[in-house]
């Protein structure tokens, strides 16, 4: 008897699952609450383990196609002069920018195309209830339907309501004292391949990235105590971010001016999703709304493409659900821990609130940046998904690949190497000095230490 699975959230991840557990013969539904797909997003990459899930889906090709062809990052000062510079050529891997670097909205539709001939795939509605009658999901929709799942996979985002209603006071969220935004912009003649941060007194960020589409995306980051307050609308969040970033130097008007039309903003503090559980019965959490580890982490989306294809494949191993979802858990929980395990100073370390801290952050930057030092610092930082190896898993519809059909395998270095304990070494170490170089540079000549503005009361 085919099992029949109901997946709630039509991104990444909802896509991602709903493309594997059809392939492997699940009878899948998809959810989704908002009336259409929704495109649109800011830059994401795909990195380590999470590429080869792609090239098991023969789908690389097509998000290497639909790339951003972004290059790198330069951070710059007032007068958008590159004070460090990391390449994705100088990198030599994956580095602050992915070779397969593709908007959030792209990633999702190529996904939802190649899923929706193995899926069904329903919008505007959701669900509001779950009962557990002889260890299957009897679910009741919005819309008033009905109906009986052997499982429901939530894949949802961070806020996801059907987690809170499912598994209510289960998420401890981890604050990162952090506040992000996004939006679109016109493009101008400073933009190009390479991404660009500016560092503004009191603790916080811009920048700039290219797309594929003739436009830039930006972001504004604030660090400081949780902002904004909830049920603050879009135009209360601009306002605020009018009120910090009024003043600052480098290209900040131009964003300013550009968010204020921007029709795809958002603005959101960050947080990772803890959970001591995931499944529950006949119910699982995946993605962002199992444990979402923030931009801060750099990879949200890869984590998405191998919790689809883990979760997918211990389901086909075995008839017993609960199993395969102890086993998912297993398998995953290690990686996803290593993930999120970004220590809260370094919003803090990346966002100075003086003129002197902004010194000693880009003289941090132009040590990391050297050619002989940079593939040190670099492995220094690697995300877990790098090194994480896939599970083999067989069986399913005959298109699909297994690991055996790759070219390689990515090497399984989760343990610390000498490289990685030196990148660490340089990048704490370099902290460390041009810090306390830059404070006393800056008594020196001022005769004071002299903060910059302070955040708004929280």
């Amino acid at each position: 008897m085919t099992r029949r699975i109901l997946v709630t959230g039509a991104s990444i991840s909802g896509c991602a699952v709903a493309w594997w557990l059809g392939r492997r013969g699940f009878e899948v539904t998809v959810v989704e609450q908002a009336s259409t797909f929704r495109d649109g997003g800011q830059n994401v990459d795909v990195r380590g383990a999470a590429r080869d899930v792609l090239r098991l889906m023969k789908l690389e090709d097509a998000v290497r196609e639909r790339n951003t062809g972004e290059r790198g990052i330069a951070w710059v000062n007032d007068r958008n002069k590159t004070v460090a510079q990391i390449d994705l050529d100088g990198s030599k891997g994956d580095g602050p920018t992915a070779e397969l670097e593709i908007l959030r909205g792209d990633l999702a539709r190529l996904l939802h195309d190649e899923a929706r001939g193995h899926a069904d795939f329903r919008f505007g509605d959701r669900i509001v209830g779950v009962d557990r009658k002889e260890e299957r999901a009897h679910v009741t929709f919005q819309s008033g339907r009905a109906e009986q799942f052997d499982l429901v996979v939530i894949a949802e985002g961070v806020g996801s309501k059907t987690r809170d209603l499912l598994f209510p006071g289960e998420n401890h969220p981890r604050w990162m004292n952090l506040a992000t935004a996004f939006f679109t912009i016109k493009r101008a003649e400073t933009d190009s391949d390479i991404a660009r941060w500016y560092n503004v007194i009191g603790g916080a960020s811009a920048g700039v990235r290219p797309d594929n589409t003739g436009t830039t995306r930006a972001f504004f980051n604030v660090q400081g105590p949780r902002r904004p307050t909830p049920g603050e609308g879009v135009e209360d969040q601009k306002a605020f971010l009018r009120t910090r970033f009024v003043g600052a130097g480098w290209e900040i008007p131009r964003l300013l001016a550009g968010m204020a039309d921007a029709k795809d903003f958002w603005f959101d503090d960050l947080r990772q999703v803890r959970m001591q559980r995931w499944s529950r019965g006949p119910l699982v959490l995946t993605g962002d709304a199992a444990w979402c580890v923030t931009p801060l982490g750099g990879a949200g989306a890869s984590l998405a493409l191998i919790g689809a294809y883990v979760l997918a494949g211990e389901l086909s191993r075995t008839q017993d659900i609960g199993e395969a979802l102890d086993a998912y858990e297993r398998k995953l929980r290690a990686l996803v821990n290593k993930t999120q395990s970004i220590p809260k100073l370094v919003p803090r370390l990346a966002h100075p609130h003086s003129r002197a801290g902004i010194f000693a952050l880009q003289t941090v930057q132009k040590i990391v940046a050297l050619p002989a030092l940079q593939r040190l610092a670099i492995k220094a930082v690697t995300p877990a998904v790098e090194t994480f190896v896939l599970p083999e898993y067989s069986g399913g519809s005959g298109d699909l690949l297994t690991i055996d059909d790759l070219a390689s395998s990515p090497a399984d270095l989760s343990k610390p190497s000498t490289a990685r304990l030196i990148g660490w070494a340089i990048v704490a170490g370099g902290v460390g000095l041009t810090l306390g170089a830059a404070i006393l540079r800056h008594r020196k000549v001022s005769g004071v230490h002299a903060p910059g503005p302070r955040l708004p009361e929280q």
